[in-house]
């Protein structure tokens, strides 16, 4: 068996390749605060792609960027029942204002709060009582905010990106006049989520409406984007709720019509998070560490010097330099071409190594050798570490920019065709446990099945198989069939998945 770079492997064990892949590409690491993480360069680099691309597609929707305290006032949070009965377990508490020593000069807790305080676990609370002094008029409508911020839920179970106790992320708060237009809004921006997720982070997702258990707490509806990782497990990557008048009849949103009638608005909320770059790990990383698709990769090109000796050392570098200065001159993605040239001392291999784990898609050997021949030895990430090729300088130049396109559409097709072999449908609920048998490792994946959305065979997939429904997916176009479980006509065909 070959050598590989991350070791275990995905299929020696794949959670723990996973936190392996994050490490070697140096992503993050854990902090001393449980459940919590530092982001680190690498790592925010590719959060900071992903913002500016969506921040970029939210401005063109309409949307404003603002900000919104991380506190909430617990009296907020109270008013809308099944918001606070969803949230409950997994809110921080803010009780205390400031610290002072006790009689053995150890700090304690003082100045006890009145009132206490959450950390948002989301801003729909706090952003509610702000719209019912902003909006008085159909003329201030509709109102779309937006904004980047950090989170806190205080998870049981985490791990790296996929689920922390603090977490960054945008969130999208809008309120409108009319059902229609909210309702426009919600699938307007699960379809921008669609678009970054497929056209940057090379993701193919399911997407459509999630299943009444699984609602957004205080939702009417709740829209999703699903992603199927190496191991045939779903990722929720990112949602759109459509929350009617809950929020406005909770918080007393209301605004006066053109007819001269006080009427309450309709909101919606949206967001994705840094979950994103976990999914981004598991759905393309290989047994060598990360893969990452060129249009969202902090890097697109390393030029690495192979230095044989100080004698070529001057002449290694001076076609380095050269060759960095017209790559920069190229644009790709409506921007320039990110290089960089490694100069470290460290051993040619072990430079290569290192860029390979951290999933830079392209990289250039340069010795005396490719010199001698106007050349470069070139290596694609989505390809072998072994598979390089020699190709003249001028070819290079030429064909680079096309060469990282070809990388990013053909990580999407790969990672497409396997969401779509470990894709079928189930026609019995025999099929349904032979699909994801317990007792076979290499079971699983998306499993589409009509269902009528009722807890009692849901409940017992959860505890029979670790099974939920993920999504009545869009491509289905409200299809229906007989459910597999009661026999009812008229189900909605659903994805049911394991995941995380």
């Amino acid at each position: 068996m070959a050598k590989t770079a991350i070791s275990p492997t995905r299929e020696e064990n794949y959670p723990e390749w996973y936190q392996q892949v994050i490490k070697a590409a140096d992503l993050a690491e854990s902090s001393v605060v449980r459940g919590c993480m530092v982001i680190k360069p690498w790592g925010y680099a590719i959060w900071e792609n992903i913002q500016k691309n969506l921040d970029r597609m939210i401005k063109a929707t309409g949307h404003k960027n603002f900000y919104c305290p991380l506190f909430v006032p617990l009296s907020f949070l109270e008013k809308e029942a099944a918001h606070v009965e969803g949230f409950a377990k997994e809110c921080a508490v803010v009780t205390h204002h400031r610290l002072e020593a006790d009689s053995n000069g150890k700090l304690q807790p003082a100045g006890k709060l009145e009132e206490p305080l959450i950390i948002r676990p989301t801003s729909e609370a706090i952003i509610g009582d702000l719209y019912s002094k902003w909006i008085q008029s159909y003329r201030d409508l509709p109102l779309l905010y937006n904004q980047w911020a950090n989170v806190v839920r205080w998870e049981m179970r985490t791990r790296l990106f996929l689920r922390t106790s603090e977490f960054l992320w945008q969130e999208g708060h809008t309120a409108h006049a009319t059902e229609q237009e909210a309702r426009e809004e919600t699938i307007k921006m699960l379809n921008t989520y669609v678009d970054l997720v497929e056209n940057y982070l090379a993701m193919p997702v399911a997407y459509g409406e999630k299943t009444k258990s699984e609602r957004f707490p205080g939702a009417v509806n709740t829209y999703t984007i699903e992603a199927m990782m190496q191991d045939k497990k779903a990722l929720q990557g990112g949602t759109s709720h459509f929350l009617g008048q809950n929020f406005a009849k909770a918080f007393d949103i209301k605004f006066l019509s053109a007819e001269g009638v006080q009427q309450y608005v309709y909101t919606t909320s949206w967001g994705v998070t840094t979950r994103l770059i976990g999914s981004l790990v598991m759905m393309h990383s290989d047994d060598d560490g990360l893969i990452l698709p060129p249009r969202i990769a902090p890097l697109h090109i390393v030029i690495l010097p192979l230095v044989r000796n100080q004698q070529d050392k001057p002449t290694v570098l001076a076609y380095c330099d050269d060759l960095l200065r017209h790559l920069q001159k190229l644009n790709y993605d409506n921007a320039p071409l990110l290089v960089e040239i490694d100069n470290s001392d460290n051993r040619p291999g072990e430079k290569a190594w290192g860029w390979v784990k951290k999933g830079v898609p392209i990289r250039l050997e340069i010795g005396m050798q490719e010199i001698e021949k106007n050349a470069v030895f070139m290596g694609q990430r989505d390809k072998a570490y072994n598979e390089k090729t020699s190709v003249s300088k001028t070819e290079f130049l030429a064909s680079v920019v096309a060469t990282l396109e070809t990388m990013q559409n053909n990580i999407f097709a790969k990672a497409k065709q396997f969401q779509k072999d470990n894709t079928v449908e189930v026609k019995s609920v025999e099929e349904m446990y032979q699909f994801f048998d317990p007792n076979n490792e290499s079971s699983g994946g998306f499993a589409l099945a009509p269902w009528i959305d009722e807890p009692v065979s849901e409940e017992k997939l959860k505890q029979d198989l670790k099974v939920t429904a993920r999504v009545i997916p869009t491509y289905m176009q409200g299809a229906t069939g007989t459910c597999i479980f009661t026999g009812q006509t008229g189900a909605p065909y659903t994805l049911f998945a394991k995941s995380y």
